[in-house]
């Protein structure tokens, strides 16, 4: 069945596919490609709904003339001219068809203008090394190799203008050990399928920062400046001065957005001596300036913070209050992560018509706890945030679309044998032969649809 993806500036989206999709704006108007009704943001509902197909096809109806389902070429001028009443008549002269086609192509750049305003952003949850994962990543030959966790989802990740993931473990390489729970280090080769896998931002601002001191953060910032010196690495830093001062902002077609990365705390650890700007913690004084600047930076700002109660499915009132502080602080969009399951998705608002909108919790990407039990199963379910950031007619930039697409981790023994899948691209029978089963017996396909369903709704 199509389902149907509302933009806030009028347009509508329909697509084809079996995932969650959060709904924003209903409007439709019938005139040349989409109409300039605005969207009553204060009206927007949550509408949330799962299909049982597994079609991946998607038809777009905006101003762009370069939809595969819009007619051809020829047809779609001659469309355009008699709805914009370019055609006076004689519509067969070699002179009206001449003046039509530069008409028309005039109006097809001015619309292809407006199209390419836009920024599309997706962001996944926690990359959780669990000691079998990091098993996963050793080779025949010894080596490293972590391309299969993201194997079935990297066209994705990597079709999106920018692609957001929260690296939950430091990536201090082999010379620090490899461990798992409860401190942490991952081998750069992690990093190497995170960029692979096309990932322009890593968010590095966790509890687990700190797990192997200040040996494990500077070694990790080494290897992203050395290897990879265009991937944004927010959340910790190699200096005073990089904290005080460093805003991350992406900048496309005139958009610009700012990204900034805080966690709650770093389990107990202190800073390293001499280095109280490791990592960024959310201590509301800097947040609110850091923000600030933010502003005279930016055209959209968006905050990441690692926030929340592990395991529990909805909102803690500690992250009621920084969504609250982000708001008054004029963020845009806040996607949050550590609670380990995800959290609903909303609009929230004040009375003096700030709006913003929260992912509280997109969950796992991959992990492999080795606790057992109930709500075991809850684990292997996460969201990918699917967002686009685009200039409304006024100039302001604001959210035009936003959904979440379930994913689930894929546990099996050996070499390559943990990965995640579209959960649209799951079936029974790959989770009956899922190894988390041994740690809890209630986990199915179903038990994951069900799970999306109490959470973001039906």
């Amino acid at each position: 069945m199509a389902s149907i993806k509302i933009f806030q500036s009028g347009c509508i989206e329909m697509r084809r596919w079996n995932n969650i999709v959060f709904s924003a704006v209903f409007a439709v108007v019938c005139m040349n490609g989409c109409g300039s009704v605005p969207a009553n943001v204060e009206d927007v509902g949550m509408q949330q709904s799962f299909t049982g197909s597994t079609l991946n096809e998607s038809v777009q109806i905006s101003d762009s003339a370069d939809s595969e389902a819009l007619p051809d070429a020829r047809d779609l001028q001659t469309e355009v001219v008699k709805k914009s009443g370019l055609n006076t008549g004689g519509e067969n002269a070699a002179t009206d068809e001449y003046d039509v086609g530069e008409k028309t192509q005039a109006l097809a750049a001015e619309n292809a203008a407006e199209a390419a305003s836009e920024v599309t952003l997706i962001m996944v949850g926690d990359i959780l090394l669990h000691t079998p994962v990091a098993e996963s990543g050793v080779q025949r030959d010894g080596t490293y190799d972590f391309t299969a966790l993201f194997a079935n989802v990297k066209d994705e990740i990597a079709a999106a203008d920018l692609a957001l993931v929260n690296q939950e473990v430091i990536i201090g390489g082999e010379a620090l050990g490899i461990t798992g729970y409860p401190s942490f280090n991952a081998p750069y080769e992690l990093g190497d399928a995170l960029v692979e896998a096309g990932f322009d931002v890593v968010l590095h601002a966790t509890n687990h920062t700190l797990d192997k001191g200040k040996k494990g953060v500077t070694n990790c910032l080494s290897f992203w400046a050395e290897q990879y010196p265009h991937i944004a690495v927010l959340g910790i830093n190699e200096s005073q001065e990089a904290q005080d001062h460093n805003i991350f902002v992406y900048e496309q077609d005139g958009i610009r957005v700012a990204i900034l990365n805080y966690t709650y705390g770093t389990n107990g650890i202190p800073m390293p001596s001499g280095m109280p700007y490791t990592v960024n913690l959310l201590e509301e004084k800097k947040v609110a300036a850091d923000i600030a600047k933010a502003k005279t930076m930016s055209d959209f700002i968006i905050v990441c913070p690692h926030w929340g109660t592990e395991y529990q499915l909805t909102p803690s009132a500690e992250q009621a209050r920084w969504t609250q502080i982000f708001l008054e602080n004029g963020v845009d969009l806040v996607i949050g992560t550590h609670p380990h399951v995800i959290e609903p998705v909303e609009w929230v608002r004040d009375g003096n018509g700030n709006e913003m909108l929260v992912y509280y919790s997109l969950g796992n990407f991959v992990n492999w706890t080795s606790s057992s039990g109930k709500g075991i199963a809850d684990r292997m379910v996460g969201g990918m945030a699917e967002v686009t950031i685009a200039r409304e007619p006024e100039g302001d930039v604001a959210v035009k679309s936003y959904g979440v697409e379930p994913v689930v981790c894929h546990l099996s023994q050996g070499a390559n044998g943990v990965t995640t899948y579209f959960l649209s691209e799951y079936t029974q029978e790959m989770a009956s032969q899922n190894a988390i089963l041994e740690q809890d017996a209630a986990f199915s396909r179903e038990y994951c649809l069900d799970l999306c369903e109490q959470v973001w709704g039906e």
